[in-house]
């Protein structure tokens, strides 16, 4: 393993330029992945999230084409890094031009919800290296804006993440549009194994490069539990942040709507806070995102759209104020913190109803993560209800027949007397009643037994029905005496 970036053949340029940011010793994944990647090798890598893959790709990418120096042609790019968010492919455009500060290597970034025009006229001029979400850039292919066949290095960022949003089809639409002879890489925090048969079909005589064991978080994030009722959790997180003198947090919710609700009431808590997800219009997320890392946002909102991507530097507290549905994504949220060699901090405000998703994401870590609970917001055991999901609401009580009601609707048989009686509620919750209200059900009888009780739904049979013949009309009665 290389102790400096220079003993890994990088230009003297691009040692400069991450001395600028004040990096000194390459991580472990980029000690092994860089010298692959200036070899020419297809490189499958995974590390936890937070240990420099972005660097691991950028900066070989920058000496390949730094070695090769030639002006693109109009709307042709020499390399092309796909990413799954908009955040994303922002900040790896951002880290492009940060690490090749001193070089003559063009870059931009194309990504949905702002406008096209400045892209188009970006594309126009010809690049050196492209970051782009999928669909963004399915549409500049469609409206033949951006020539991709000239394309030299494909680098699929988060590629799990792509394949859990359901971009897979757009990346193949991408891939057909490609040269088939490139150097491909693939770099993400974990692969599953459908990510691995898509690099097995898309990477030649590739390299593997894992610096941890798969889904694994970092060592330098301290994870705590804290049990608490659901309806309860925005109080505990007030007093947390409040009692903590936490100035800067990053909040995960499962839904958009609920942080938007979260920091509202965050907001009239006196806590400065901001909301970020797919719903926000990139404008908002981008002035969120900037007024969080400012310091003007105190606690920063978000869905899992800012799992990934977000790249916060010395982030120290990261709070799961709702558990995440797939485990695989805990890891990303709280590899939000614990980045470059700084502690972090991850908090999980976990309500009963949570606990199989805790399960789950302990089962992932293979290791339980501390309990502590936070006096006076003590809430129920592992694997119970919620006490306020126990109560059921009462049945309402049969009504009595009115004094109106047909007698036919009103009667009922014995039976279904009985069958009532059996699915009525527990003795202690019923009112105490005479017996006469329930007469006690007659024995069964024998078998081969006649029934001698006449049905009480109905008249019995043969009997008069003299007195309710005199009461119909008389063409009725007319009808009825035909009939007989």
């Amino acid at each position: 393993m290389s102790s400096d970036f220079q003993s890994l053949g990088l230009a003297p340029a691009l040692v400069r330029a991450v001395a600028d940011e004040g990096y000194t010793q390459p991580t472990p994944i980029q000690s092994q992945a860089i010298p692959l990647i200036l070899a020419g090798r297809d490189v499958l890598a995974a590390a936890q999230t937070g240990t420099g893959k972005t660097a691991g790709f950028t900066l070989p990418i920058l000496q390949r084409l730094a070695a090769h120096p030639h002006k693109a042609a109009p709307k042709t790019v020499r390399a092309l890094v796909l990413a799954p968010t908009r955040e994303l492919a922002a900040q790896v455009e951002e880290a492009v031009r940060t690490y090749g500060r001193h070089l003559r290597v063009s870059s931009a970034v194309v990504f949905g919800g702002v406008g096209i025009v400045p892209q188009i006229a970006a594309l126009k001029r010809g690049l050196d290296i492209l970051v782009a979400t999928p669909g963004r850039l399915l549409d500049h292919v469609g409206q033949r804006t951006v020539d991709l066949s000239k394309v030299e290095v494909l680098v699929l960022d988060e590629a799990d993440r792509m394949l859990d949003m359901g971009f897979m089809p757009d990346i193949k639409r991408v891939l057909a549009q490609l040269p088939k002879k490139r150097q491909n890489l693939l770099f993400s925090a974990t692969f599953s194994d459908e990510i691995r048969a898509l690099a097995h079909g898309l990477l030649h005589d590739a390299a593997t490069v894992e610096v941890a064991r798969r889904n694994e978080a970092s060592a330098l994030v301290t994870q705590v539990v804290h049990p608490v009722a659901k309806e309860r959790k925005r109080e505990l997180l007030r007093d947390l942040i409040a009692q903590g003198d936490w100035r800067q947090v990053l909040v995960f919710t499962r839904m958009k709507h609920g942080a938007n609700r979260l920091a509202e009431q965050l907001n009239k808590d006196g806590l400065a806070a901001a909301a970020i997800h797919g719903n926000k219009s990139q404008g908002a997320r981008t002035r969120a995102l900037a007024d969080f890392k400012g310091g003007s946002v105190r606690v920063l909102v978000a869905t899992d759209i800012a799992a990934r991507g977000l790249d916060i530097e010395q982030l120290p507290h990261v709070v799961n104020y709702e558990l995440p549905n797939v485990p695989e994504d805990y890891v990303h949220r709280i590899g939000r913190t614990g980045r470059a060699g700084s502690p972090g901090h991850a908090v999980s405000l976990v309500s009963p109803d949570e606990y199989a998703f805790l399960r789950d994401i302990e089962r992932l870590l293979k290791k339980p993560i501390a309990r502590v609970v936070v006096p006076g917001f003590e809430a129920g055991k592992p694997g119970t209800i919620p006490v306020e999901d126990e109560r059921q609401p009462a049945r309402p009580q049969q009504r009595a027949a009115k004094p109106h009601t047909p007698v036919r609707h009103a009667a009922r048989s014995a039976e279904s007397q009985r069958s009532e009686h059996r699915h009525a509620r527990p003795a202690e919750a019923q009112p105490k009643r005479s017996h006469a209200a329930h007469p006690p059900r007659p024995a069964k009888p024998a078998q081969g037994a006649v029934h001698s009780a006449p049905r009480r739904d109905r008249a019995p049979r043969g009997e008069d029905h003299s007195d309710v013949r005199s009461n119909l009309p008389p063409a009725l009665q007319a009808a009825f005496r035909r009939t007989r």
